[in-house]
């Protein structure tokens, strides 16, 4: 088994290892396109593979595949490397792979319901402004109060329109909804449908417990999203993994510093989870970054600038990987000066200076020593990785699929009664008009019209009061929690982290 007190990744001067006892106060891998960072993720996911450590990681390009593959001593850059940083002990040996795909094409479906996303993320998703992400939040509340699951995406839609159809009986005790909001939410939705994005709600929802998973020879598992495709929807991309760090700091238990983390998560692409993003989302994110080390969980962030990152969450990020800038217009100039004084100076290396003259595979590297202490950032280079570089065929993907332990349980899908089925039996009881039935409400007329759950009123004892707000929402409370819908729709203490049922 691999020393798990250090993780070589880098030889220059010296030898630059990045202790796992470290790894939870997160890391940064930054560098322009084409500068080596791929490799350098590559890298790092098989050193904390080797030592336990399961890794979730989304392949943006479709080259992160080849971790399931041994290298081959036929690629000559990498054999040159390998004389070049004298690595004796070099073999080539590929890591336990588990392929995730939203889309179910190139791995297991990984799903999250409506309910797990929550109306802050789905308003980002969505695109929406203050009042319609306001009455998102409402509908939610309202599904809550009437014991309507939230699971896919037929589900927001009843409940959109059953909110829409009762907006006037709703006013009072939930505040006003407006059907240009409605309206707004069922086009943002259409468009979502219309990408086949869709796939993402529903169940069986994806188990975090899943992911924390080691393979028969103690290996941690490399859970690899296939985001290829997903990158046509940057917006989504980023919703999803961001609802997932969520859930990860809610679900997971507090475990202070380990030997080792649970559980490191690799965010490619990290621009895209700020970009727009509003205040109150962003101060989330910084929450989250800053908590989730308690739970055993280190997060990498990918991208090409340190400044793709706000200065909140870049000053959390104590292990940092610098590949090279370009520097060919004055503001990547300025650029370069601001990247460079994020790392730790060394009177040795003019920073500003070699940012710009880095190779392909080379970088500035400053990790945190066992104190906590950021290290005199160093020019090296990264270490080959012992897995193939590049993508995979398609069969030899589909095989490693077919041969997981998971397979066949992602792959089926279910759906439970929920919103959708609830209120379409509701409706179906409608009356025909003119039409009653002792203790009945009155239908709404119309077509299409869902009526408002109602039920059986007892009459008032003398002096009772009403049920306070407080009441119904505690009464809602405990029939949901006693219902047999198998899923727990109550908001926790937090409302989750981002607003979704935890």
């Amino acid at each position: 088994m691999a020393d798990a007190t250090k993780l070589l990744i880098a030889r220059g001067e010296h030898d630059l290892v990045l202790s796992p006892r470290m790894a939870n106060r997160h890391g940064l891998v930054a560098g322009a396109t084409g500068t080596g960072k791929t490799v350098s993720l590559q890298v790092m996911a098989e050193a904390f593979s080797r030592i336990d450590v399961p890794i979730f990681m989304a392949d943006v390009k479709g080259d992160l595949a080849g971790l399931s593959q041994p290298g081959s001593a036929s690629n000559t850059r990498v054999m040159d490397r390998v004389k070049q940083l004298k690595l004796a002990d070099f073999t080539f040996a590929g890591c336990p792979v588990t392929f995730w795909d939203i889309f179910g094409e190139q791995g297991h479906p990984v799903r999250t319901t409506v309910s797990e996303m929550g109306p802050l993320l789905l308003s980002r998703l969505f695109l929406l402004n203050d009042i319609q992400g306001g009455v998102l939040s409402l509908l939610f509340k309202i599904a809550d109060d009437n014991g309507l699951l939230l699971l896919d995406a037929k589900d927001l839609r009843a409940m959109l329109q059953f909110a829409g159809d009762n907006a006037d009986r709703f006013t009072t005790e939930y505040g006003r909804i407006s059907a240009a909001s409605i309206g707004a939410i069922q086009r943002a939705l259409l468009d979502l449908e219309s990408q086949g994005a869709d796939k993402l709600f529903g169940e069986p929802a994806l188990n975090l417990d899943d992911l924390l998973q080691t393979d028969n020879r103690g290996r941690g598992m490399i859970n690899i999203l296939a985001a290829d495709k997903l990158m046509l929807a940057p917006k989504l991309y980023a919703t999803f993994l961001l609802e997932m760090l969520s859930d990860l700091y809610e679900r997971m238990p507090e475990v202070g510093d380990l030997d080792k983390p649970k559980l490191v998560f690799f965010f490619d692409e990290a621009h895209l989870l700020f970009t727009d993003a509003p205040a109150p989302l962003l101060q989330k994110i910084e929450q989250i970054i800053r908590l989730i080390r308690s739970k055993g969980v280190g997060v990498f962030f990918v991208t090409q600038n340190p400044l793709d990152i706000p200065e909140t969450v870049l000053g959390q990020l104590g292990n940092r990987i610098q590949h090279a800038l370009r520097a060919f217009t004055p503001r990547d100039q300025k650029d370069v000066r601001v990247a460079a004084s994020t790392l730790r100076a060394n009177p040795k290396i003019n920073v500003e200076k070699v940012i710009t003259e880095l190779a392909v595979g080379e970088a500035l590297v400053s990790f945190l020593d066992e104190k906590g202490q950021p290290a005199i950032v160093e020019r090296a280079f990264v270490l080959p990785p012992a897995s193939q570089i590049g993508p995979i065929p398609p069969d030899v993907r589909q095989k490693i699929v077919t041969s997981s332990v998971l397979y066949g349980h992602y792959e089926k899908t279910v759906d439970r009664d929920s919103a959708f089925e609830i209120l379409k039996e509701r409706a179906g009881k409608i009356l025909p008009q003119g039409g009653s039935q002792p203790g009945a409400e009155p239908a709404p007329q119309g077509p299409g019209r869902i009526p408002l759950p109602s039920q059986p009123r007892e009459p008032r004892a003398p002096g009772r009061q009403r049920d306070t707000i407080l009441e119904s929402m505690a009464k809602s409370a405990v029939r949901s929690i006693g219902s047999s819908v198998g899923r727990q729709i109550i908001r926790g203490i937090m409302g989750g982290i981002l607003g979704g049922r935890k």
